[in-house]
């Protein structure tokens, strides 16, 4: 879709917080959204992701699921690679609050050797989520540890070899 468009989705996100906790204005939030998804052409992945994030930001992770997974399904990532990665791991969080962090671990996973951006950390987290979810709480405390490590102004070294350490014991901590 064109700037304009994109400009507009961005400006309603942006004012997201000004809509109460009532479901009657976060209805009136999903409305806006699905106007503009209204302009966008017809089989366009955007509609289905921004419709996915509406209903997921609200608190409707059961209705998310299937529009973030048609969005996957028509192209996304061809349209826009980096909504297409938010997309997988909102995807993953939206599974895990249904009670199926399984799918959100295989899900994720693969985004652990993706190429590098912002979203590294949110992958880490989402994941680290997911594997507590599903009894898994060493592994995802480890991926936490090591997503927060290299943000830390001291001690980087220790928590990643901390990190490490809760996913392959045995080895001395080297710090």
């Amino acid at each position: 879709m064109d700037q304009d468009w994109e400009d507009r989705v961005t400006a309603l996100w942006d004012g997201f917080g000004d809509y109460a906790e009532e479901e009657e204005d976060q209805a009136r939030f999903r409305a806006a959204v699905d106007a503009l998804v209204a302009e966008l052409p017809e089989g366009s992945p955007l509609g289905p992701f921004e419709q996915a994030c509406a209903w997921d930001s609200t608190g409707h992770s059961d209705k998310a699921v299937p529009l973030y997974r048609e969005a996957l399904r028509r192209g996304l990532a061809d349209v826009s690679p980096y909504k297409a990665r938010r997309t997988r791991i909102q995807l993953a969080s939206s599974l895990r609050n249904t009670g199926r962090a399984k799918e959100g671990i295989a899900l994720l996973t693969p985004e652990l050797d993706a190429p590098s951006d912002e979203l590294d950390d949110a992958v880490r987290a989402c994941l680290a989520l997911c594997l507590s979810s599903a009894g898994r709480d060493r592994e995802g405390l480890s991926l936490a540890l090591g997503a927060l490590a290299p943000h830390l102004p001291r001690y980087q070294r220790s928590m990643a070899n901390y990190a490490r350490l809760l996913v392959a014991p045995g080895r001395p901590p080297q710090v």
